[in-house]
């Protein structure tokens, strides 16, 4: 009966897969958190031809905002998260809890691109000032902004639908 039982057990198991027979995405620790995004955000160039875009989150509310990418581990090269705000002002953001190095990109309101801070250091609880009114944030993987050529003075579009 033992051996029933524990052939049963093995089975139920084994079985614990999704659909595809793939195991289910699961974070690697109780506390990390895997991003969903549900938008795009298209950089644009000085002559205003799309050079990349990014699948991104949305944080738009002051709970999203102070939770932000806080314990995620992993992210694709192509995701990250938009911060929206509800005033153009200078902003501040620090790396409290974020275990991966960032590029921030400020925008403001007319979605043009104030300022980046590359390659931020995790965890840090050192201020990152957009030293410019934005309204707009994009977090991406650290590196993004550089791969892209994406710099000061150009703009994005938000949302972007690239069938339109």
């Amino acid at each position: 009966m033992r051996v029933l039982f524990l052939i049963s057990a093995f089975l139920l198991v084994s079985c614990g897969n999704n659909a595809d027979n793939q195991p289910a995405q699961q974070p690697e620790t109780a506390s990390e958190r895997i991003i969903e995004p549900v938008e795009k955000v298209a950089f644009l160039d000085h002559d205003v031809e799309v050079i990349s875009v990014v699948d991104v989150a949305i944080a738009d509310t002051d709970e999203l905002r102070a939770e932000g990418l806080m314990n995620v581990r992993r992210m694709r090269m192509n995701h990250g998260m938009i911060f929206i705000f509800e005033r153009e002002e200078p902003l501040s953001f620090w790396m409290a809890n974020t275990p991966l190095p960032l590029d921030l990109i400020f925008i403001n309101s007319d979605f043009e691109i104030v300022r980046i801070q590359r390659d931020t250091r995790p965890y840090s609880t050192d201020q990152i000032l957009s030293e410019y009114p934005a309204l707009y944030v994009v977090e991406v993987n650290a590196g993004y902004a550089a791969r892209f050529d994406i710099q000061e003075g150009m703009s994005i579009i938000f949302p972007f639908n690239p069938e339109s």
